[in-house]
């Protein structure tokens, strides 16, 4: 079956090598190819999975869908170890090495743009999570003894508790992304987690990303760890050091596109 060029990332060339057991989509090993100065990462892959048409269809597949992002991020994860990787979307793909060639050559200023600004630099990511619903009082009688007026009077103790515990994870939440973002060199606050589809337990207020020196990445956690018990009922997560995706479009801008060159 004839392969398709996938590329996951443009960067530099680097001397230190990837991973010895590292694959990517389909389970071989990520090559680069050079050109004008710059590599791309790339794999073959299936021109029956990828083309235009069958990608349409794949995409709405989960499964499939979640193995693939798992092997691109996997090969996204090594290289941001030995270099500073200017990721491609998820299933960019090209016919043929010449393809991938004049793709560089058409967005190589923009990619150099891209690589000096991210040049030693990662992304931290940061989120807010109020963690759990205010603790209910402790009825004094029998529930079946209360009162109308008894078990209005304690919805309402509930509610302002939460209404006041979500106040407070907000502001915790402002406050707390204004320092880390006078740590950082740029910073992007992206729409909170729906908990349906992430799973995470409690309500998201704040997911944010940072972009911070690799020489400073250490003070920039300690700084987070150091909030993590400031609030009560209030849950810090920090996740990274990740390749820069969330500062990529604005120095790439349309360097990054799927199912192109097809």
């Amino acid at each position: 079956m004839t392969g398709l060029r996938y590329v996951y990332a443009v960067c530099r060339p680097f001397r230190a090598p990837l991973q010895v057991q590292l694959t990517g989509i389909g389970g071989a090993p990520p090559a680069v190819l050079q050109h004008h100065g710059l590599v791309a990462v790339v794999s073959t892959v299936p021109e029956g999975e990828f083309r235009e048409e069958a990608l349409r269809t794949r995409l709405e597949d989960l499964d499939w869908l979640a193995a693939t992002a798992r092997a691109h991020q996997g090969v996204i994860d090594a290289l941001t170890t030995v270099t500073t990787p200017l990721p491609l979307r998820l299933a960019t793909v090209f016919r043929d090495d010449s393809g991938v060639r004049s793709m560089i050559e058409a967005r190589e200023d923009d990619f150099r743009h891209a690589l000096d600004r991210l040049e030693g630099r990662v992304e931290w990511g940061v989120k807010v999570y109020v963690e759990s619903e205010p603790a209910q009082p402790a009825a004094a009688a029998p529930a079946r003894a209360a009162s109308g007026r008894d078990y209005l009077r304690r919805r309402r103790e509930s509610t302002h508790a939460r209404d006041d515990l979500w106040q407070r994870a907000e502001t915790f939440a402002q406050s707390l992304h204004e320092r880390l973002s006078g740590r950082a060199e740029a910073s992007r606050l992206h729409p909170p987690q729906n908990a349906t589809l992430s799973g995470a337990a409690g309500r998201n207020v704040l997911n944010a990303a940072y972009l911070v020196r690799r020489a400073d990445s250490e003070e920039f956690v300690e700084m987070v760890d150091r909030t993590k018990d400031e609030a009560p009922g209030i849950r810090v997560e920090l996740t990274g050091p990740w390749a820069a995706y969330s500062f990529t479009q604005e120095f790439a801008g349309n360097a990054t596109g799927a199912g192109e060159g097809q």
